[in-house]
């Protein structure tokens, strides 16, 4: 048995788009959703019911379709970051991550040693893999969420903290702490994401965030790989879509 591939890491290793997808609650909706070539799927645990108890069929469903298991978690934990990887996720996003220090943090409750200080056990990805603990590390994926002004300001030194795949500039928590809630639209906030984006390339590290149907192409020109998308935009506007047909087709007859 061989330990199976992260392939959002893969595909960002390639300098490939990684496309990630948002708001899937259960095993058969990633299922269902799981034909539509997406390379991973964003777990909910922060803001959402995901925990140990259903880990395991939720990242199951998307081993079955070669998807990678992201899980963001509620807090800067090390023992809740490697419980959560004991529990069969392939990557895990860790919430305000201000300071270098915290970054670290990830990082070492992320990776086995030597690189980090991971407890070990072999996770259900493990399973029959006989070098996990050496393998595991080069396949478990780190996302650390750039979502405060105080992240902005001390980014420079945040990004100096190597074995983290992904800087993801998070706009609404980001917006909050300016003191634009609930207006992430704002011009000083779009130009802060922007300006974080653009740093985060300029360290050569990789940069991520939120890319609805109407800012998709602007990231991708601007060079960013990690790309999250939620199904809930696109549930509305198909629903909202498919009543207007309804109605035009009665007000016609």
């Amino acid at each position: 048995m061989e330990i199976r591939t992260n392939r959002i890491k893969q595909k960002l290793a390639n300098g490939d788009v990684a496309y990630v997808v948002g708001g899937l609650t259960n095993a058969d909706d990633i299922d269902a959703f799981g034909p539509n070539g997406f390379d991973g799927v964003w777990l909910e645990g922060e803001h959402g019911n995901v925990d140990a108890t259903n880990l395991g069929n939720l990242t199951r469903a998307c081993d079955l379709w070669g998807m990678t298991s992201v899980v963001r978690v509620n807090r800067n934990d090390q023992a809740l970051i490697y419980r959560t990887l004991d529990c069969g996720a392939m990557g895990i996003v860790v919430p305000h991550v201000n300071t270098k220090a915290e970054a670290q943090n990830v990082v070492d409750g992320g990776k086995f040693a030597p690189i980090g200080h991971r407890g070990m056990f072999t996770s259900r990805q493990g399973y029959g893999v006989n070098n996990y603990f050496t393998t595991a590390n080069s396949q478990t994926l780190l996302v650390v969420l750039i979502e405060d002004i105080a992240a902005i300001n001390n980014l420079d030194e945040i990004l100096t903290v190597e074995h983290i795949d992904v800087f993801f500039v998070a706009p609404s928590d980001l917006a909050a702490s300016m003191g634009y809630i609930g207006n992430h639209q704002h011009p000083d906030v779009q130009n802060t994401i922007d300006d974080a984006l653009a740093s985060i390339q300029e360290a050569g590290r990789v940069a991520g965030t939120l890319a609805l149907d109407d800012t998709v192409e602007k990231y991708v020109k601007a060079g960013v790989q990690f790309l999250l998308v939620g199904v809930g935009g696109w549930i509305s506007a198909g629903a909202a879509a498919y009543k207007q047909r309804a109605e035009n087709a009665k007000n016609n007859t």
